[in-house]
């Protein structure tokens, strides 16, 4: 009767039922979330990066909306309220040949927007198909393509562009077709030297030894991995696609009247600067709480996708 008291008495020790303060002896308290989610939070924590994305959403959305809903269009003239100030009618006040400055800023910032905009997507494109493709292949691929961008960077940026608009003219496909040149130079070397760095990883080996074909392991594995960096310079090349194109506007080599640019809207104002300032303050404004903004939001991006952060 001991023997058995004793081995029932073991077994009812091993398959007790345990109280709710043993059930959370090993309980993880930190909450499981996917990298999107572990980004958006890191994200979320830099004040300045949230507050330069608010901002980028409402330029955007006036942007959209704001010409639309405008009972004034961007090249309506009124002669008899030239250089008038801010109004009810006029929040800006008018230019010298009484259009509306609000609208013209506005309409000027879907030129500015949609310049950085297809920059950033000729960047994202031939950017890291170029340089994946030179950091994956490797060897002698890597040298020619390498040299190919070594040339096209030893002639600056703003020749390429002033030449191009020579040939076919000022408009926003030159500028466009300018910038794109060389503005995916920085790009293909940052994921060439990405892609370098993780084809020696040991999830790219596995991937090639369970049959995957190079292309897919250059897309689905080394690209996507190297997607930080890629974010983080993609969101800095729009402010400077919009500053190169206000640049150029500015100096009257860009965007022709009556098409307004805040480039073109501060060179039109510029003769008037000693005796109406405002009119090159509202796009100057305009450019740089847009750059500002672009900024912080791909600062804090920086910090929100490196995987060295601390938790």
């Amino acid at each position: 009767m001991e023997v058995s008291e004793y081995k029932i008495s073991q077994k009812e020790a091993l398959f007790r039922k345990l109280s709710k303060e043993e059930k959370n002896d090993e309980f993880i308290a930190i909450e499981s979330k996917t990298f999107f989610q572990s980004v958006k939070a890191e994200f979320k924590k830099n004040k300045r990066a949230v507050v330069g994305l608010i901002i980028l959403i409402i330029v955007v959305l006036m942007a959209i909306l704001g010409p639309v809903f405008s009972p004034y269009s961007y090249e309506e003239q009124n002669m008899a309220l030239r250089n008038a100030g801010p109004s009810a009618q006029h929040i800006f006040g008018t230019d010298k040949m009484g259009r509306d400055i609000f609208v013209r800023i506005l309409y000027g910032a879907r030129i500015s927007l949609g310049v950085g905009a297809v920059a950033a997507l000729v960047n994202l494109v031939i950017g890291s198909l170029y340089g994946g493709i030179a950091g994956y292949v490797g060897g002698k691929l890597d040298m020619v393509m390498m040299r190919v961008v070594d040339i096209i960077y030893s002639v600056p940026s703003m020749l390429y562009i002033v030449l191009i608009m020579l040939w076919l003219g000022a408009g926003v496909g030159s500028i466009i077709l300018g910038i794109s040149i060389t503005c995916w130079i920085g790009m293909a070397r940052i994921v060439r030297a990405e892609v370098k760095s993780l084809r020696e990883q040991e999830f790219t080996m596995a991937a090639f030894v369970l049959g995957a074909s190079s292309k897919r392991i250059l897309v689905k594995h080394l690209l996507v991995n190297a997607m930080g960096p890629i974010i983080v310079n993609i969101t800095l090349q729009v402010p400077q696609a919009i500053f190169t194109e206000a640049w150029l506007s500015f100096l009257g080599v860009g965007i022709s009247a009556p098409k307004a640019s805040w480039g073109t809207l501060c060179e039109a104002a510029r003769e008037l600067i000693l005796v109406y300032p405002m009119q090159t303050v509202y796009p100057l404004v305009a450019i740089c709480l847009t750059i500002i903004s672009f900024n912080f939001v791909g600062e804090g991006l920086e910090r929100a996708l490196d995987p060295k952060r601390k938790r």
